[in-house]
């Protein structure tokens, strides 16, 4: 059954949510607030496709971080499945911050 404009407009609601309960593990800064995630798709059919980056190429949780993206976004209701993209296009750095990030980490 497809989701209806208010099922979906929730499910978006819900993920900026789902996002700021999961840390990056070597900043302790939820992964929204640091701005890692660049854009979040909702369909019709209740799959989700979020584009995020990581703060390096070479960051230790490349597989796992993405993973917990997946399984946490699948635990919203309405949502069957997730999709999770990897783009170092633009390249991550401290200006993607929120300024909430940054006052978290002494930056201001």
């Amino acid at each position: 059954m497809a989701l209806t404009e208010e099922q979906i407009n929730n499910i978006g609601e819900e993920l900026v949510s789902v996002f700021k309960t999961i840390f990056d593990p070597e900043i302790p800064v939820d992964i929204y607030e640091l701005g890692l995630i660049y854009d979040a798709h909702v369909n019709h059919d209740g799959e989700v496709k979020v584009l995020m980056t990581l703060t390096s190429p070479n960051c230790p949780v490349a597989e796992s971080l993405p993973r917990e993206v997946e399984m946490r976004v699948e635990e919203i209701e309405y949502v069957n499945k997730c999709y999770v993209e990897i783009t170092f296009d633009p390249p991550w750095d401290r200006d993607m911050m929120s300024e909430e990030a940054k006052f978290e980490l002494g930056m201001l």
